[in-house]
């Protein structure tokens, strides 16, 4: 038997109401597959025993960034003040010391800003 009529049309107009339970149906649905299929994050690695110092794992890059950055000015510090107290070829080494600190203080200084223009970019987007 040949249909001569097309199927009804589809209802292209949805309340309210049922744009926010399909939105939350779908959120379920989401959430239920996320349970099961994402991995689980792994534990961060067991410490070694013989290490005597550790960075602690839940410090984000920036605050780890800003010390590094902090640390190696002290250092460059240390260094260019040393390099008044010597002579000849030692105080060669210690402004080299002085300005090897410099140059990884620089970059280091990068990657902060980099970081930075990073957050603002995500959060201009989500805005």
């Amino acid at each position: 038997m040949v249909k001569h009529s097309p199927n009804p049309p589809q209802k292209e107009y949805r309340s309210r109401v049922e744009k926010i339970e399909e939105q939350r149906l779908e959120d379920a649905t989401n959430r239920a597959l996320d349970y099961y299929l994402k991995p689980k994050p792994g534990s961060p690695p067991e410490p070694d025993k013989n290490q005597l110092f550790i960075v602690s794992p839940h410090i984000d890059t920036e605050t780890l960034l800003a010390n590094a950055s902090e640390d190696l000015l002290s250092i460059s510090t240390i260094a260019a003040d040393l390099a008044d107290d010597v002579d000849d070829s030692r105080r060669c080494i210690a402004l080299a010391i002085s300005r090897m600190a410099d140059g990884v203080q620089l970059l280091v200084e990068r990657a902060l800003d980099h970081l930075e223009t990073k957050g603002v970019t995500a959060t201009a987007a989500k805005g």
